[in-house]
């Protein structure tokens, strides 16, 4: 079996510590059985080791994700990138074709597809590992895991079943799918057994590499890759599970939970509070989680989430936090906080003059041992100020070692990179006509195959 993880949405829901690069899965708001912040992503990450799942997962995500995904989860984890977000059937797609035409996998392989970032205890993983029995013993095109409803929520999709399955009872035939009901919807659909659609579903490779043909898209993954940006933008859920009629579902009564709001996330919160800050005794179920220097102080609120980042300030009743996404929707902004996969940087000010030019300031972080590709920019030029650690740099192909208190310019179109000695800080301050990712040629990613002249 290989196991698909899909990273992907806007980060609006938890905003602002969420943004278009760092989504919800990689805040590190919950706590590790060593007793260290881990992200979601990096506690589903541990979750599948100890099951022994590994050294058959893929991560398919967005290009603006991976360096993050590789942040958090190191450079041995094999990610399939998006060119673009184009929802979950196109991601899925993707990955069948890589697997099919350059990874080399037999098509009698089956692929079990899940998010990247549910709130499971070890049973979830078990489960999963039933599902290519599942396939088999039923010859089923597709095999979903369902949630047993603990409550009749309105915010789940459900899958209602229509009888247990010949081969096994505790398998059901899958009848149809109701898409977040009202509650008086959602009891009757609990009444007839229905399950939580917790996204996780399983399918052998000619399953799929069939449905590509009969939709006449390409099973070649460089061929998928020109094509992708073309490709429908709607979920596997509408465009492949729904309209297929040979469905199981195996029944999970285990735990299983959605962090996707601030009310949910809060609940799994060790503490009550993260980073600088007061709240005083008499505030009771509240929350703060605080990623700036300046302090922050809540009193006497009950009920309440006050999340602080680069990206901006949330005040919210906790039954009322949901509503962020759609009071967010219209809002765009670059993230002011992003991590990489060689360390991280802060937006510290951005303006934009009457005249056109731009100027931002940020706070870089580079980890011992990590470098920035080696890259020019056309639209602007940039001056690094050293404020702490050592580091080697290059210049259009010459090598310099600089320090604490040093000053680097670099003016538009001269090649640059840097390789942390020690963990160090530097602030960088870009000026130019446009300050955009787009203006970034790189032109290696590794240190040891940037062209270097003798140091100086």
């Amino acid at each position: 079996m290989k196991l698909v993880l899909l990273s992907g949405g806007s980060g609006k829901r938890l905003w602002p510590l969420s943004n278009d690069s760092r989504s919800k899965q990689f805040l590190k708001i919950l706590e590790s059985p060593n007793h260290e912040m881990e992200s979601m992503v990096q506690r589903v990450w541990r979750q599948l080791n100890n099951a022994g799942l590994t050294d058959s997962a893929y991560v398919a995500t967005n290009r603006s994700q991976m360096d993050m995904m590789t942040s958090q989860l190191g450079n041995e984890v094999p990610i399939i990138i998006e060119p673009e977000r184009r929802d979950t059937f196109a991601a899925i797609a993707l990955t069948a074709t890589y697997m099919y035409s350059m990874g080399n996998v037999p098509l009698n392989t089956v692929i079990t597809v899940m998010p990247v970032d549910p709130y499971v205890d070890e049973a979830f993983f078990e489960a999963i590992k039933q599902l290519e029995q599942v396939l088999q013993q039923t010859d089923a095109n597709l095999a979903l895991i369902g949630v047993v409803p603990s409550v009749p929520s309105e915010k789940y999709g459900y899958i209602v079943p229509s009888e247990p399955h010949a081969a096994d009872p505790n398998i059901l035939q899958v009848s149809h799918f109701r898409e977040k009901p009202d509650r008086a919807q959602a009891e009757a659909l609990i009444q007839r057994h229905a399950l939580w659609n917790c996204g996780v579903f399983g399918f052998r490779l000619d399953y799929l590499i069939n449905v590509l043909i009969e939709k006449g898209l390409p099973i070649q993954y460089e061929e998928m890759l020109k094509q992708y940006k073309d490709l429908p933008k709607i979920s596997f859920d509408y465009e492949v599970v729904e309209k297929e009629d040979n469905v199981v579902v195996l029944p999970y009564s285990g735990f299983w939970k959605d962090l996707g709001t601030w009310n949910t996330l809060t609940e799994e919160m060790s503490c009550s509070q993260i980073g600088t800050g007061i709240i005083t005794e008499d505030s009771v179920n509240t929350h703060l989680i605080n990623e700036l220097d300046i302090p922050v102080t809540v009193i006497g609120m009950h009920d309440v989430v006050v999340a602080a980042s680069p990206d901006g300030i949330l005040v919210t009743s906790k039954v009322e936090s949901p509503r962020i996404k759609e009071v967010m929707n219209h809002i765009e902004q670059r993230p002011m906080y992003e991590e990489r996969r060689w360390g991280r940087y802060r937006v510290v000010d951005y303006i934009k003059y009457k005249e056109g030019n731009e100027v931002l300031t940020k706070r870089i972080m580079v980890c011992a041992g990590k470098n920035i590709s080696y890259q020019l920019h056309y639209k602007r030029s940039e001056v690094w100020t050293i404020i702490s650690g050592i580091a080697n740099i290059v210049i259009n192909d010459k090598p310099f070692q600089v320090k604490a208190g040093d000053v680097v310019r670099i003016p538009e179109g001269t090649k640059h990179s840097i390789l942390a000695i020690t963990d160090m800080e530097l602030i960088e301050v870009q000026t130019g006509s446009e300050l955009v990712e787009e203006d970034i040629v790189r032109i290696c990613m590794e240190w040891k195959d940037i062209p270097l002249h003798q140091f100086i």
